[in-house]
């Protein structure tokens, strides 16, 4: 990950995030596979930010080592 040489830790805001937090490096070849195999759908985005946010948070923390 650019700008992260060590990986995205859980709970820790991606740097390639802009303040509207859309990626800075969208459509980059240096845009990790994982980012864009992360496609939105009702289950992760529900019908707001906030849920979509949870969920997100609940995904890093089932996946952290």
């Amino acid at each position: 990950m650019p700008g992260m040489p060590n990986g995205k830790p859980a709970g820790v805001r991606c740097v390639q995030l802009a303040d509207d937090n859309r990626c800075r490096i969208f459509g980059q070849p240096e845009r990790p596979e994982f980012c864009g195999g992360l496609q939105p759908s009702l289950e992760m985005c529900g019908d707001s930010r906030d849920y979509a946010v949870h969920w997100l948070g609940e995904l890093e923390r089932l996946t952290a080592p």
